[in-house]
């Protein structure tokens, strides 16, 4: 939090993030001007609604962010969890309802479209973050500008052109998963052939975690595991090129 204050002095912070805030009578004459009053009044409400209780209720509140966006988001989030996209980063969605933190428990989704006001893209994803902005936009006083895009598939093209082109870079993180899938698919057919050889799945096995993932997310120690089961799976390793091949496209 003090954090957050220092750099709330920096005007050129405030320029580059303040894009779009209103600039009315009411930041200049009450938020800005009495910025702590509010943090007092939210105690004086806890105490009048819950007695004594509420300075314990009020304590909670005054620690939930800065705990759970700094210990939980920035540390299990990037640790723990499961990922629908290959974001640039380790960003991980820790559950698929984000109910407790405002919404970022669905942190990989938050990274991949950082701009997006709506941060569930599943259908059994839950964003409470959305569920506030969407009754304040039908109450007039919210404007979603951005929510993430959403795959449209047409014809397929028998040449690839500028429009192609244009549509895979802008739908680039659902392409990428889309691949994922398919090439998860192929490493269970894979197993299936090699278990009814009676072969040896061991290799395949420890290497099919990381076969959709980009090469710098790879473990050194997992790498020659990927090398011998690529070397092992012509069918693979050919996925796993086209993979490569298609991601750069767009770096």
């Amino acid at each position: 939090a003090e954090l957050y204050r220092a750099e709330s002095k920096n005007q050129e912070t405030l320029n580059k993030y303040s894009q779009g805030c209103p600039n009315d009578w009411l930041e200049r004459n009450l938020y800005s001007r009495f910025s702590w009053q509010g943090v007092g009044l939210m105690m004086v409400i806890d105490l009048a609604l819950f007695g004594a209780a509420g300075l314990a209720v009020w304590a909670v509140q005054m620690v939930w962010i800065p705990f759970t966006a700094a210990g939980v988001i920035n540390g299990i989030g990037h640790y723990w969890g499961y990922r629908n996209f290959e974001a640039a980063d380790a960003s991980t969605n820790i559950v698929p309802w984000g109910i407790m933190i405002g919404g970022e428990e669905l942190h990989n989704n938050h990274h991949t479209y950082p701009t997006s006001a709506k941060f569930s893209v599943k259908p059994y994803e839950f964003d409470i973050g959305w569920v506030y902005i969407s009754i304040l936009a039908k109450l007039g006083l919210a404007r979603v500008k951005k929510t993430p895009p959403k795959l449209q598939l047409g014809d397929v093209r028998p040449v690839a052109d500028e429009k192609t082109l244009e549509a895979l870079i802008a739908h680039r993180y659902e392409v990428m998963a889309g691949y994922a899938k398919d090439l998860r698919k192929a490493c269970v057919a894979e197993l299936a052939t090699i278990k009814a050889k009676r072969g040896d799945v061991a290799v395949l096995v420890a290497a099919k975690r990381w076969l959709h993932r980009d090469a710098d997310k790879v473990p050194a120690a997992a790498a020659p595991q990927l090398a011998l089961a690529r070397e092992a799976h012509p069918v693979l390793d050919k996925m796993v090129t086209m993979r490569e091949e298609l991601r750069q496209l767009w770096l």
